[in-house]
């Protein structure tokens, strides 16, 4: 982080040089330096489709936590002290943003509910300093159900695992209900907090008849889901969730916003704040750009055949 530090400070020297206006844009993750994130490259991105050319107008200073909310309250500090005209902050690490960030304006790519979590007044009229994206998609929720109906008999019982804790769940919940009734499903509800309470939770699913796992995506299931993945495997259960990284690491389908997309339309927020805009007059949008992602080898694994049309349907097929 001193390297990447220092490599943005010389940058910026060099653009003073030139006589050219040089923004400095914060970047907060609870991520492991170690690991490379496609969300924040996904927002660099963004930025140079937008004129943003880092070392020549735009410097980005990125922190990564490494799982530490301490460690993110630390290096947002860290951000403030180097006067960033912008944070751009990513998952869970937006506690940390709006906490230590002050008066610097904050734009958050969040999970949950940001009304909910007490980080904005309102979508339309966030107010203060702070706005961005909710991942929050509840009209998808339904989808996801309706993908699963397709691969199972009517009637199917549904366990739905999530955090009863991340702000909007009992909003999806509510809406995985009707869904549900609409779709003469029977769903079972296992709240998870921790990776105990999520082994709890597979016992429990493991004796109740349950046909499938539906899991609200959020920091914690993301974080455990290779070891869901794993379970929907030992039990041939489909598992189902909201981003595409689920499928990746092993769940049979994720239909949800295509967070990719999402974090490059970050830096349309940026790109209005450092021309002079005011984030309590930039609404909290909602995903525009949506995914549906198929893990073949997890349905030729469990024993699942996929209609054709879904296939055909996907925007992309793992292990075709």
């Amino acid at each position: 982080m001193t390297a990447l530090g220092a490599c943005g400070f010389a940058a910026s020297l060099g653009a003073i040089a030139q006589g050219t206006r040089v923004y400095r844009v914060g970047w907060i993750s609870l991520g492991s330096p170690n690991t490379p994130s496609p969300y924040l490259d996904a927002f660099r991105q963004g930025l140079k489709e937008r004129g943003y050319v880092e070392g020549k107008n735009v410097v980005v200073e990125a922190r990564l936590a490494d799982g530490s909310a301490e460690r993110a309250d630390q290096m947002v500090t860290e951000l403030v002290q180097l006067k960033v005209d912008v944070i751009v902050t990513q998952g869970s690490a937006v506690r940390s943003a709006f906490r230590q960030a002050g008066a610097t304006p904050v734009v958050m790519g969040y999970s949950g509910d940001p009304v909910a979590a007490g980080f904005v007044d309102a979508l339309a009229r966030p107010g203060g300093t702070r706005t961005g994206l909710s991942f929050l998609a509840l009209e998808l929720v339904g989808k996801r159900l309706e993908v699963l109906a397709q691969v199972l008999p009517s009637g199917s019982h549904i366990a739905i695992v999530a955090n009863p804790e991340h702000p909007g769940e009992q909003t999806e919940f509510r809406r995985s209900q009707l869904a549900a009734q609409d779709l003469g499903m029977k769903l079972s509800y296992f709240p998870v907090r921790t990776p105990e309470e999520l082994d709890a939770a597979f016992k429990s699913i493991s004796g109740n008849g349950a046909q499938a796992v539906v899991v609200f995506p959020d920091a914690f299931t993301v974080d455990q889901r290779e070891k869901v993945a794993a379970f929907g495997l030992s039990r041939r259960l489909p598992t189902v969730s909201g981003w595409s990284t689920y499928a990746d690491s092993g769940f049979l389908m994720t239909y949800g916003p295509n967070l990719g997309a999402s974090y490059a339309h970050l830096a349309t927020y940026v790109d209005k704040i450092l021309k002079g805009a005011k984030p309590a007059d930039l609404p909290v949008e909602l995903p525009t750009s949506v995914e549906f992602v198929i893990n073949a080898r997890t349905a030729r694994a469990i024993g699942v055949k996929l209609p054709q049309a879904m296939l055909l349907r996907a925007d992309r097929v793992i292990g075709e």
